[in-house]
């Protein structure tokens, strides 16, 4: 089987769910990270300049023996699946892993949405409300759907769940998005052990040492 992974030079969430869920389980994969510009390009005519298809005129994508697939989900599920990180005969437990990565989507979303605002001092303040309000609801939210018996979110194995928390909540707390404190997590302790286990263990560490710029802020744990 060839894969290839297609995204941007960075390590987001969406990404990196299933280039980490390859990469723990020695999956060969090729992978391809555009310029930004390429991928303006390709949003525009849903093809990249080798004719590489982009189902949505979106990315990640993923290229399976020549056949590609789009969404989040999708790829995080399937790389899951061959890298040992999702289940393949425990329906419940794939559902409770699902939700999770649905779950990341909703906070992506909800923090997104505020770059509507073109005015940057508006969305500072819009960013400073929402961590004080619907982004703290949120986070209340997982902390209590975390386990108190183990570091996983879905016990007792880590996931791509994990991954996709620790990526996402990595990104929110980083700075790297202006007027989101960086100490959001402070009032979620559970969520952030979660965070911390993902972050330490020691192929997490091993592809963060490989492919992530030097002294990249990848969250405040």
């Amino acid at each position: 089987m060839k894969l290839q992974f297609i995204y941007v030079d960075t390590p987001f969430w969406r990404a990196e769910v299933g280039r980490i869920a390859l990469f723990m389980g020695d999956v060969k994969f090729d992978d391809v990270r555009i310029k930004r510009e390429d991928f303006f390009k390709a949003k525009e005519s849903g093809e990249l300049d080798d004719g590489t298809v982009l189902p949505f005129h979106q990315i990640p994508c993923l290229i399976v023996d020549g056949i590609s697939i789009a969404q989040t989900g999708a790829i995080a599920r399937f790389c899951g699946k061959l890298g040992g990180l999702y289940p393949t005969d425990d329906h419940v437990k794939a559902a409770r892993i699902d939700q999770f990565i649905d779950f990341a989507t909703d906070l992506n979303i909800l923090v997104s949405n505020t770059n509507i605002e073109k005015d940057e001092n508006k969305k500072f303040k819009a960013r400073e409300d929402l961590a004080k309000g619907p982004l703290k609801r949120k986070l209340g939210m997982l902390e209590r759907c975390m386990s108190e018996d183990s570091n996983w979110i879905v016990p007792s194995d880590l996931s791509i769940a994990d991954i996709a928390i620790w990526r996402v909540l990595g990104w929110l707390t980083s700075g790297i998005v202006d007027g989101l404190p960086t100490n959001i997590l402070a009032d979620f302790p559970r969520t952030n052990q979660l965070c911390l286990a993902v972050d330490k263990h020691p192929k997490i560490q091993e592809w963060v040492s490989l492919t992530y710029p030097t002294n990249y802020a990848r969250g405040n744990y």
